[in-house]
């Protein structure tokens, strides 16, 4: 498969989780901003009144009476409380009688109680609502438990709302509830609300949703299309009944004894509900607290087709050193963009995926490139082992890009050998010696071809082909070529020795050497080709190896040649050459 398809399945493939909301996908984008988002400094406005375990029973047990709580409420702002949120339900009458009493205490000071959600498909009177845009979207009531009538007269009412995410934990709790009839705040809406002196909300809605909520005197809050609000766990101060240092505070008093209110998990712990609407509100305060934009999923999926796309490209472009390390680079930016973000600005832009994606998609892309590779190394290793030295092979493996298919025009020094008299001696001794001799005589060309770094190009029959600056290149390619061929002359001497010494006869060799240009690559099909030179150049080297026979030297050199090499030759005649309309200069050395 194309490389770029499978770039392009892979892009498509880790981009559909985002798309679909994943789940676990969910839950990994939550864990980072728990991790990201940073802690926050309370507003000062408030103050957390817990009502222990051990101030139960000092009271004598649960529930307290109405008298107890309506004393509390006043002590609460005798001692400086500018307001106080009970974030507890009273549905049913004070059976001892004291919901008159307790009343009467909630309404000295901006007072606001509980209620909870239920499936109950009741609903309290809607609070006045602006809407500026459509009024469409947020997250619908079930129902709520209401407090008792003559306390809802004295006091204002908020939904304690506790809707966890995917992983159950409380992170992002919605400002308003829709109903049949209109919009219900939630707590902590409805203690700034009550605190501003505000008469209604202020609604303003897009495309998409809800995107901000406004209480007069306050700066406009941003939240997601549902209404909701990512929750900022600031350290609210908290006392008790005995401390009570609430002075000029507004404040949340709920219980903390086991078994009566239940603790819901956040990222900062399990919490009672009045922590959890106490941090609401702080977070509705807190100008620079953390929000997901409407925009968020459309860009985290810009993000992750983008980079993964440009880590495919970087990893096939540049190879795998530098790919690697640009790939590397493109990930760092990435985690710096989603903590810039987050950190300057409190836009909730979750790259988390993205960079795990970065990471399969160069895993992939690295395994690619390295078979790739690899299967091209073998190939080239397979192609030149018997014809270079180890050190060439092992640079052109370093360096495929000088093998592909088709070639360059080069300047080379071509080097023909063959054996004389090759068609009697066959004719004349047993197949067995005959391939004895010829694989002997081939070997030796071939090691003094390899010990000056020239190439052999290929066997035809008892003929050699050798190419010098080709496919490395070599400043002395000609000297090379000629150095090689005094090897090759003096390796077939030691040889005929041998051949002497078993009864088999000597054997003869021309050597033809010419410089100058040629195309010189792989040659062939996509599937089937090898390395070689073609051109007037090579015919030329040829052609002065057969014209040895007729001049009666071993070793014929071409004017070019002679030209560039450090050797003093001689300048043996002028011949003519088949292929050639003018007269040749050769040497010897």
């Amino acid at each position: 498969m194309n490389k770029w398809l499978i770039g392009l399945l892979t892009t498509a493939i880790l981009t559909v989780p985002l798309l679909f909301d994943w789940a676990p996908l969910e839950v990994l984008k939550l864990k980072t901003f728990d991790a990201l988002v940073e802690d926050k400094e309370p507003s000062g406005y408030f103050s957390i009144l817990n009502i222990t375990e051990d101030d139960i029973t000092r009271e004598g047990g649960y529930p307290l009476s109405r008298q107890r709580l309506s004393k509390i409420q006043i002590e609460l702002l005798q001692k400086g409380a500018i307001g106080v949120g009970w974030v507890v339900a009273f549905p049913q009458p004070d059976r001892f009688g004291g919901d008159k009493e307790f009343a009467e205490a909630l309404s000295y000071a901006p007072s606001i109680l509980a209620m909870f959600e239920s499936d109950n498909n009741q609903y309290p009177q809607t609070t006045g609502t602006v809407i500026l845009g459509n009024d469409e979207g947020g997250i619908k009531a079930t129902g709520v438990i209401e407090n008792t009538p003559i306390l809802r007269e004295s006091a204002a009412q908020g939904i304690a709302v506790a809707r966890t995410e995917v992983d159950s934990l409380v992170r992002r709790l919605p400002l308003l509830l829709r109903t049949p009839d209109g919009w219900v705040p939630a707590y902590g809406t409805e203690v700034l609300k009550i605190l501003s002196g505000a008469d209604t909300y202020v609604i303003k809605t897009n495309e998409n949703g809800l995107e901000q909520i406004r209480v007069k005197g306050l700066p406009p809050v941003s939240v997601d299309s549902l209404g909701r609000k990512w929750i900022s766990w600031v350290d609210t101060p908290q006392t008790n009944l005995e401390q009570m240092d609430v002075k000029d505070k507004f404040v949340f008093v709920g219980f903390t004894a086991k078994g009566i209110m239940p603790q819901l998990a956040t990222p900062a712990g399990l919490l009672e509900p009045h922590k959890i609407q106490a941090a609401l509100a702080e977070s509705i305060l807190i100008q620079d607290s953390p929000y997901i934009p409407d925009y968020a999923k459309a860009v985290e999926a810009l993000a992750l087709i983008a980079s993964v796309s440009l880590v495919w490209f970087i990893l096939h472009l540049f190879g795998i050193t530098w790919g690697l390390v640009f790939g590397l680079m493109v990930m760092v930016l990435t985690a710096y963009l989603e903590i810039y973000f987050i950190k300057s600005s409190g836009i909730l832009l979750d790259f988390t995926w993205t960079l795990i994606s970065q990471f399969i998609t160069a895993t992939v892309a690295f395994y690619l490139r390295f078979r790739e590779q690899y299967k091209l190394r073998q190939q080239i290793k397979k192609q030149f082992e018997h014809y270079l030295d180890p050190r060439q092979v092992k640079r052109l493996q370093n360096n495929p890009e000088l093998l592909k298919l088709g070639g360059e025009k080069k300047y080379a020094t071509f080097l023909f050998t063959d054996v004389r008299g090759f068609t009697s001696l066959s004719e004349s001794l047993p197949p067995e010696e005959v391939t004895y001799i010829m694989n002997k005589a081939l070997t030796a060309q071939q090691l003094a071809v390899q010990k000056h770094e020239g190439m052999v190009d290929k066997y035809i029959g008892d003929a050699m082909m050798a190419i010098f600056n080709a496919p490395l290149d070599q400043l002395d390619h000609e000297t090379r070529a000629i150095d090689c061929a005094l090897d090759i002359m003096k390796n077939m001497e030691e040889l005929n020795k041998e051949f002497k010494k078993k009864g088999m006869p000597s054997i003869a060799i021309g050597i033809g050497i010419n410089s100058g240009k040629a195309v010189i690559g792989n040659m062939g099909s996509e599937n089937r080709f090898d390395y070689t030179a073609i051109g007037d150049a090579v015919n030329t080297a040829a052609r002065l190896e057969s014209a040895t026979k007729e001049v009666g030297v071993d070793l014929l050199i071409g004017e070019n040649t002679a030209q560039f090499t450090k050797f003093e030759l001689n300048l043996i005649s002028t011949i003519k050459v088949k292929g050639k309309a003018d007269a040749l200069n050769v040497y010897t050395v």
